[in-house]
């Protein structure tokens, strides 16, 4: 916040300048007032305690209201190896199943609480904001919570079923019996969805950081090759194979995404005031 130095002379509308004890109340005053807003760094992680713990009461409380859904969800989760007739699950032993209907429920809570955790991490970050800055948090935490349940779409009806499709296509070529262990095909479930929703964030974030200031378009653009090689990398970690079919499943959305982001921050972006 600017605290002005000049004074007008009411008398004949003239600015004074002020005098030199006058000049270091007013920039001490200024100093304290700036100094009022900061946090200290033990603040700061004593804020994001905060907020992390409010996330994680809030994915226990969906947890909870997901579990009277546990048939529907396990049968959402197993749908698309059913539909590859070639392929056969196998579990290891009996109480493992136990273990993966809390898989398949966690997946849910966390899309079900998606919205009041990025109300959480909006929360965090808005101190650091300016007062005119921290109107976009609505339009954040709504575009944020669609791009979520965007990427969690997308996962499961395209990224996800294509690289089964290729890796159990692979398997039968070689001339085997594909036999899947259900354990790492949940691993495997849980990572796509949830890589892919956070993925797909990358507009909403563009969106806010032009809108503050933070980056616009031309740096965005300079900075591509970058985020090319990020998705590359991101898709080598989230995918199961390096074949670059199934590394295209996720880079592929990664690079749009991030061209995305460099429109939205050409249409919407503008210069920080300090």
């Amino acid at each position: 916040m600017a605290i002005p130095v000049n004074l007008v002379d009411l008398r004949g509308g003239r600015a004074v300048p002020p005098s030199p004890w006058r000049r270091l109340v007013v920039e001490c005053a200024a100093a304290l007032a700036v100094a009022s807003q900061e946090m200290s760094f033990l603040e700061h992680l004593d804020e994001l305690r905060r907020r992390l713990i409010w996330s994680v009461a809030s994915i226990a409380v969906a947890f909870g209201v997901c579990c009277f859904f546990y048939e529907e969800l396990y049968g959402l989760a197993i749908a698309p190896i059913r539909m590859q007739e070639m392929a056969t699950l196998t579990v290891a032993r009996p109480q493992d199943i136990v273990g993966l209907y809390f898989q398949v429920i966690l997946v849910g809570a966390i899309f079900l609480a998606a919205p009041f955790v990025l109300v959480q991490a909006w929360l965090f970050i808005s101190p650091g904001l300016h007062a005119h800055e921290r109107r976009y948090a609505i339009p954040f935490v709504l575009s944020a919570t669609v791009l979520f349940a965007a990427g969690g779409a997308f996962g499961y009806l395209i990224a996800f079923p294509a690289a089964l499709r290729f890796l159990l296509g692979w398997i039968v070529a070689s001339h085997l019996a594909p036999m899947i262990d259900i354990g790492e095909y949940f691993n495997l479930f849980f990572t796509v969805m949830v890589a892919l929703g956070i993925v797909f964030q990358i507009p909403a974030v563009m969106f806010v950081l032009s809108r503050i200031g933070l980056v616009d378009a031309p740096m965005l653009l300079r900075n591509a090759k970058y985020a090319v090689l990020g998705s590359v990398i991101v898709a080598a970690i989230v995918t199961p194979t390096s074949d670059p079919w199934n590394m295209l499943v996720i880079a592929g959305p990664m690079m749009v995404l991030y061209g995305a982001g460099i429109v939205i921050a050409w249409l919407f972006g503008k210069q920080r005031t300090d």
